[in-house]
């Protein structure tokens, strides 16, 4: 297309694309050429007084050269036409480079000369404008979002915070995201919590993709996590434990189809493992370095695993000869959670002891065959001790409780909630012997009174802790002992107490950054 601006009766209209605008002053022509070719158009005109923007046909070699009477009737026709037609080119894309003289607001396209009286006609320039359907270099250019202007260690901090499967979206977004999403430092843990993903074959791909600079073995991986992800099998397992030999943490809480045998074939592999939590999994029943669980331990079988940390709660299978053979192969814990492993009896508790003497948190929380007994294995840790839940057993009384605070003089917090048997004579043991005491449950339990809330006030002054739920023997008096004596209390539990407004009320100006949990609607 090739437009040009001038006075005349105009010209016809072109058909098809072309590239060059032809602006200048002088008689109104039309030019031949398209796109390159229109440096070869010929001018021609005629005197005219109105001034129209003309498409030239200039597919055609054929002489342009009209005489007066087609010249008219081709103008006429176009008139026509520039009336008919929606595609009018638009004033924006003639561009005047001339010294075209603008007088009250419109442009004047002749000039006469003064000498000979002839009309002088401006040679038109030709201005390149893209084809149609294509935007100029200018809009091409992409703008910047405000993201794309962070730096790069920024992004990677960002995507540090992204659970595993986001991350792997974020690949998607474009080639810098795709490579900054692979950088090493983001693949140090692998994080699944979505119940509908293949957890199995999600390994395979994220673990082939990691050893491509280090075939065979991902080394910068040292965390998985895999959150209720019922489709993770023995499959998933074997994948982690053939590619991950820097592994330290392993969570695989509710995944119930992994068994005992991918477990030893991963703990085998990974002798760098420290954390372990296999909640929920209900077909662990031991954790082993031998394919045979029920071995017989001797020297032979002496190999031990670095495991510090184990949870094993909900594990209903196991019993008190597959704790002996965790315990045997995991002397280093130092925290075991065996919550409602109903199981367990007190000779478990004792083959514990045995070979796990650093045991600083231990929970057999719903464990209602541990009795005194076991309390006093328990003890033998001694100082090491600092964390204990006995929650709910019901076997356990006073007896057991003066044997933790006999020899557990370090204990920070117990939890003996539902202990029917604990009495304001256990209260007061515990607290003439474990000073140091920051958290106390005892909810639950009936026999405790007043006269226990007062000895434990008078000597644990930095409880800071302190839940008695469902304590019907104690009342405010024995409430205003404790505030009055233990001003770093931030937390008190009376729920379902028959405390007084007026109790409430003390508790409160003295602890003021205590926190009440109760059910008395009077106070707010």
């Amino acid at each position: 297309v090739v437009e040009c601006e001038g006075r005349g009766p105009g010209g016809r209209r072109a058909a098809g694309a072309g590239v060059w605008v032809w602006a200048g002053t002088g008689a109104a022509g039309a030019g031949r050429g398209g796109g390159m070719g229109a440096s070869s158009g010929k001018e021609c005109g005629s005197d005219g007084k109105g001034s129209s923007s003309i498409s030239s046909d200039i597919s055609s070699s054929t002489d342009h050269t009209l005489t007066k009477a087609a010249r008219n009737a081709a103008a006429s026709e176009d008139s026509d036409l520039s009336m008919r037609t929606l595609n009018t080119p638009s004033p924006a894309l003639i561009h005047s480079v001339t010294s075209a003289s603008v007088q009250n607001g419109q442009t004047s396209s002749t000039s006469s000369s003064s000498v000979t009286g002839e009309a002088t006609t401006k040679v038109p320039t030709l201005v390149p404008i893209p084809p149609c359907g294509i935007r100029p270099a200018s809009r091409l250019r992409r703008e910047q979002s405000p993201i794309d202007r962070l730096p790069d260690h920024t992004l990677i901090e960002m995507f540090s915070h992204l659970p595993t499967n986001q991350l792997c979206r974020c690949t998607r977004v474009c080639r810098r995201w795709y490579s900054l999403c692979w950088d090493p430092r983001l693949w140090r843990t692998i994080r699944l919590t979505d119940e509908t993903v293949n957890v199995d074959k999600a390994l395979r791909v994220l673990t082939r993709r990691l050893c491509q600079d280090t075939p065979n073995v991902c080394l910068m991986l040292e965390n998985v996590m895999i959150l209720s992800c019922r489709r993770l099998s023995d499959r998933g397992l074997y994948t982690i434990a053939q590619c991950c030999p820097e592994l330290r943490q392993l969570e695989v809480p509710g995944c119930y189809n992994i068994s005992n045998e991918a477990l030893y074939d991963l703990v085998s592999r990974c002798p760098n493992l420290e954390q372990l939590d296999v909640s929920g999994c209900s077909k662990i029943t031991c954790i082993s370095l031998t394919k045979e669980a029920c071995v017989k331990l001797s020297p032979l079988h002496g190999k031990q695993t670095s495991i510090r940390y184990l949870n094993m709660t909900d594990c209903f299978l196991l019993e008190d000869q597959g704790l002996h053979t965790i315990a045997a192969h995991c002397t280093q814990l130092t925290h075991l959670y065996l919550r409602r492993c109903i199981r367990v009896t007190d000779e478990g508790l004792h083959f514990l002891m045995l070979y796990c003497t650093s045991i600083k948190e231990l929970s057999v929380s719903d464990c209602r065959a541990v009795t005194d007994f076991g309390m006093r294995e328990v003890a033998k840790l001694e100082a090491h001790l600092k964390y204990l839940s006995i929650a709910h057993c019901v076997r356990i009384t006073d007896v057991g409780v003066r044997y933790i605070a006999k020899y557990c003089s370090k204990l920070r917090y117990l939890n003996a909630r539902g202990c029917d048997g604990l009495t304001d004579h256990g209260i007061e043991y515990l607290a003439k012997n474990c000073t140091k005491l920051k958290s106390l449950d005892i909810g639950k339990c009936l026999l405790v009174s007043d006269a226990g809330m007062e000895v434990l006030a008078l000597n644990c002054y930095n409880l800071k802790r302190l839940s008695l739920r469902s304590c019907e023997s104690i009342t405010g008096r024995g409430l205003k002992i404790v505030a009055a004596n233990c001003f770093e209390l931030q937390a008190l539990n009376v729920q379902d107490c028959d405390i007084s407004v007026e109790a409430l009320q003390f508790v409160k100006r003295h602890c003021k950054r205590c926190i009440i949990e109760h059910t008395n609607p009077a106070f707010f």
